[in-house]
Parts: C-alpha cells; structure tokens; sequence
C-alpha cells in the first residue's frame, strides 16, 4: 500500500456515498456503493478477506475516489450508472447489447398501433419494453382479431378525407379494416377502441369488456344476431387472453416483483410486471459474480437496472427476501402468506427453469466452465479447502462372507475415470465383516499411493453410514492423511452425509449437482464391486468343479480354461481336443470323467 492510499483510508467519511478503485495506470478497477464509506472501504483491506479474487483485486489498488451522496439509495443510483458508463473489469454488469421490442400507439389520426424497436419522440405512446418479442407479438395479433385497425400508413387528416382522395382496400373488403380513410368509421368509433386496447395493454381488461359487450348489444338490439354473435367470440377470445395472463388476485395492482436463485459462479434474476393481477411484463437474466458478491448485493443492483431498464415506476416491489437499502415514495415487502407470497415464489420457480436451461446450453457450449461451476459448488456444500476434482468411492461386496472384495473407482472433474478403476480381493478378514474390510481397503490403497508417491485425491466417498466411515478414517489415520483428504459417507435410506466425528448427518437438496455427483460415486463403487464379486465367486464355482476330476492339477486346470474359456466347453470337447491340449493321458481321464465312463 502506497502513501497516498493510506492517507486517503485514514480521511474517508463515514456518510453513504460510492468509492472507485484505480490501478498503478490509472485505469478504473472496480466502483461500489456504501451506506458507510468508511467502515465499506476498510474492509477490503481486512487480512482475513474472503474470495481469491477479490484479494488479487486489492493488490493492484494504488488511489481511490469517493462521491458522497444523500442516501443508499442515491449510492445505487450513481454506482449503476458509473458502472454503466466505464465498465469497471471486476464490476458485475446486466450486459444485454440487444433491443428490446415496443408497442407504439402512433401519434396520427386513427392511430396505427404496431411493434417497433426504435423509439421517435414524435408524441407517440410507447409501451414495453417487452423481454421477448413473441409475448408481444401474440397480444397484438390478439388485440388486432378483436379489433378492427387500420394498418396502411395513409395520413387520415380530416381534411385529406374530406377531400375523397383515398380508396378503400383489401383489408376493408376482408373486413380487417372498418374504412377510416373513406368516413366508414367516425374518429369517436376508433379512438374508443384505441382506448380499450391501451388500457388492455396496460393489464386493465375492464375498457375493452365495456366496449364489447355496447358494441354487442346494439347488434343484438337491432335483430343483428350473427354480429353480435361474432363480438360474443371476441369477448370470449379476450377473457381467454386474460385468463392466461392473470395469475393472482385483480387487488394486487402496480406492483414489481423480483425472484432470484444463485450458484457460485452466477446469479439468476426473475422481473415481472404485474397491473391488476395480470403480467405485462417479464424478463429474466443472468449476472456473473465477479468478486464473490452475495445474493443480496446483486439483487440490489439488479432492482436499479431492471426498473431503470423497463422505465417502471411502480410504488411497491416484492422481494423474496430483505434488502439493505430503501426507495423514496416506495414499498419494498418481503410477503409471507397469500397471493404476493405466490406470486414471488412464481418469479423464484422463473429464475431457476432460467437457471437450468442456461446450465444446459453451458454443458455443452463450455463444458470447462460447467465442471468448474459444479466442483465450485460441491467445495461450498461438503465445506472443503479446494474443489474435489479428483474423487475416490469405495464399497465392499460379499455373500454370507464368501469371495469377498473392495471396489474402488475414481471421478475426475466429475466424470468417472475408469483406466484408474481398482478391484481389492480381501486378504486379513474372515467372514462377513463389512467395517475391517473396509479398513483394508482404504488401508491398502493409499500406502500403495503414497509409495509411489501418486497423486492424492480431494474427496473419499464411502459407501455406508458412520460405521464404514469410521473403519474408513481408521486407516487414513494410521497413514497420517486424516485432515489432508476430506472423507464423508453416503448412507442409502435418506442420503445422509455423515462426516467424521459429527453424529449429526448432512442433508444436500436433491435436485443438488453435488448429491447427484456423490450418488454416482457410491452407485458406480457398488456396481463395480458387485461385477467383480459375481466375477470371483462364479469362477470360484468353476475352479471347484474342476478340482473334483482325479489327477487333474491347478495347471491343467488353467490350461483348459485358457483353450477353452468356460467348463460347459470343457464338458462338451471331444476326447481329440482334451488329449490336444492335456495330452493323451490327462485328456482321457477328463473326457472321461464328463461323460461318466469308468
């Protein structure tokens, strides 16, 4: 730490405000708010600062600036707009380069009403932005079906009719159009109708009910049924768009509601915008953690931009959990029960099909940075000193105590390696005793690697409960590794995680890439024990049956197994081949004893 930077530690005010950070060549490194300057500012220079990035960070740290401003909420405020215009290289950013769709009520008489990317302050009306294009799309269309618009982009200036210079077109005569352009359709007519359409974009459905069912009557007052059975069906149409987009009680009107779930690498954050219980808008994103931010950090810097982004200025926004900071003239709630409560856990179950698809789409664009995401996680939840990119399962196999063995597989980066696969036949052990032979094993193991002197793993996962895991970490204390390997066991009935020396076991969400991981482990050590244990005792069998032919030794044994590969071979040989392969003595006496001739 230089001079200057130490004199400015020792100056900084204790009022909310936003510190930058600069390098040796004065390049901006990173911009953070604080409702405290000086307490925020202090602790990055703290010994015991969490995060590896975050540390490298701080090292290139040579001066700082500081704007102090009048509350949090002005701190987010000018943070996210530095952020935004410099770009800091460990700043967490909401990057979307692309234009987000607009549906314009164009300011013209018999206004056009249409999609648009571009904005013109030309006092037209402009609703969005919409997330997708496709949403947007289908409520035009919606709209256009129940309400008959022009589209032509014809000036409709009451003058220019007057004159009788436009004709009507195609859309008129496939009634797609009432015939402004020709005064088939008085202005009053069609701005009622633009007027219900505008609310309705809005998420108010009560204008565009009003003018159906007048529009219905009058057809149906004047014995005009078949047309007032054609807006019946518009009102239908509409109550069905209506219903799908209604997804909580009409009393919850004007309100933002944010869900979020994270990993360790990123987080995922769900908008929506909700006016009379309808959705008009969402938008779902991902935010690349820079510097080990935490979940409420993000979600604050996400409730500035998004809100900014989709120009709300909605009174009351729903969180799924607390924030640090308050919004002039607005309500920030954490509901508990009733329809805000669903309604958040709605945008929470948004953010994480967000999340999954986005996995899905990584595992197969960048499977590097889905491993490194996975072994981050898997580091967080079993709380070990580094990522377990090498994985070691072991489980034992026996029947009644007979043939017994110990499989060992290994994962590396999460896949199983299996050229690095070991089989243990149980040498110190009689009978069935699952917890000494277990002890061998593990024993065995890693004496063996540690004389050659072979690379250790990160995680030992062991097939079984506290027992096994104790026989387990035995054998890891008698070769002085206990502490240097972080060792747990898997039990089956509940998937409980036990580690060492804690009665009380761990229980890892199941739908958890770190339990499916774990799982796989103990699966594919009992699968792989259980192949070779059927292996030896069905060659045990074979062995045994053999060894009953007098005069017939392990070597001619072998060497018949060897020629022939199984026993029903050797029964079914005729007596050329056996004295072929045993010769003529030995050859006779097994074709013989096969065939039951004394």
């Amino acid at each position: 730490m230089n001079d200057q930077l130490d004199l400015q530690l020792k100056t900084l005010s204790t009022e909310p405000g936003v510190y930058r950070y600069y390098d040796k060549n004065d390049e901006l490194l990173y911009v953070g708010k604080a409702k405290n300057l000086k307490n925020r500012v202090l602790s990055y220079f703290n010994k015991n600062l969490p995060g590896y990035r975050t540390k490298i960070m701080v090292r290139k740290i040579h001066r700082l600036e500081t704007t102090i401003v009048p509350s949090e909420y002005d701190a987010l405020l000018l943070e996210n707009n530095l952020i935004k215009e410099h770009q800091p290289f460990y700043n967490m950013m909401l990057k979307d380069d692309k234009t987000f769709p607009w549906i314009c009520i164009k300011n013209e008489p018999f206004p056009r009403i249409f999609l648009t990317r571009t904005k013109i302050k030309d006092g037209s009306e402009y609703f969005g932005p919409y997330a997708k294009v496709k949403p947007a799309r289908f409520l035009l269309e919606t709209l256009k079906n129940i309400y008959k618009l022009r589209t032509c982009n014809l000036n409709l200036a009451p003058s220019k009719i007057a004159e009788d210079k436009y004709k009507v077109c195609l859309e008129f005569h496939i009634k797609n159009c009432n015939g402004p352009c020709e005064s088939l359709e008085t202005k009053e007519n069609y701005d009622k109708k633009v007027n219900a359409i505008r609310e309705v974009i809005k998420g108010d459905f009560r204008l565009a009910k009003e003018y159906l069912i007048e529009e219905m009557s009058n057809f149906a007052s004047n014995l005009e049924f078949e047309n007032a059975q054609i807006v019946k069906d518009k009102m239908l149409l509409l109550n069905k768009y209506q219903s799908k987009h209604t997804v909580v009680s009409e009393t919850i009107n004007d309100v933002d509601v944010f869900g979020m779930t994270s990993d360790e690498t990123a987080a995922y954050v769900n908008y929506f915008k909700i006016r009379k219980g309808n959705i008009i808008q969402s938008y779902t994103t991902e935010i690349r953690k820079i510097l080990e931010e935490t979940d409420e950090e993000i979600l604050e810097t996400a409730v500035i931009e998004i809100r900014q982004k989709f120009l709300s200025d909605s009174h009351e926004i729903l969180l799924p959990f607390e924030l640090g900071f308050e919004i002039p003239n607005v309500i920030l709630s954490v509901p508990k029960i009733g329809d805000k409560k669903i309604i958040v856990e709605l945008s929470e179950r948004n953010a994480k099909e967000y999340r999954i698809e986005k996995l899905k789409a990584v595992q197969i664009i960048d499977p590097e940075r889905h491993t490194t995401r996975i072994m981050q996680e898997m580091k967080k939840f079993l709380h070990m000193p580094v990522e377990p990119r090498h994985i070691e399962g072991f489980d034992n196999s026996n029947l009644q105590g007979t043939n017994p063995v110990g499989a060992c597989v290994v994962f590396k980066d999460g896949k199983p390696s299996k050229a690095d696969y070991r089989i243990f036949h149980i040498k110190t052990v009689e009978g069935p005793n699952d917890f000494a032979s277990m002890e061998e094993v593990v024993y065995r193991r890693y004496k063996r690697m540690l004389d050659e002197e072979s690379p250790l793993p990160q995680l030992i996962v062991i097939d079984g409960g506290k027992g096994q895991l104790s026989s387990a970490v035995k054998s890891l204390k008698l070769l002085d590794l206990y502490g240097k390997i972080t060792i747990i066991g898997i039990a089956k009935r509940l998937e409980e995680i036990y580690f060492p020396e804690d009665s009380i076991p761990l229980y890892i969400d199941k739908k958890s890439e770190t339990l499916k991981i774990i799982q796989r482990v103990r699966d594919e050590s009992h699968r792989f024990g259980v192949k070779h244990h059927r292996t030896r005792r069905k060659n045990s069998t074979i062995q045994s049956e053999l060894e009953t032919i007098p005069g017939v030794g392990p070597k001619s044994i072998e060497l018949l197994l060897s020629q022939l590969k199984s026993v029903k071979r050797v029964k079914e040989s005729s007596k050329e081949i056996l004295e072929e392969i045993l010769g003529v003595s030995k050859g006779q006496i097994v074709w013989a004893f096969f065939n039951d001739i004394k």
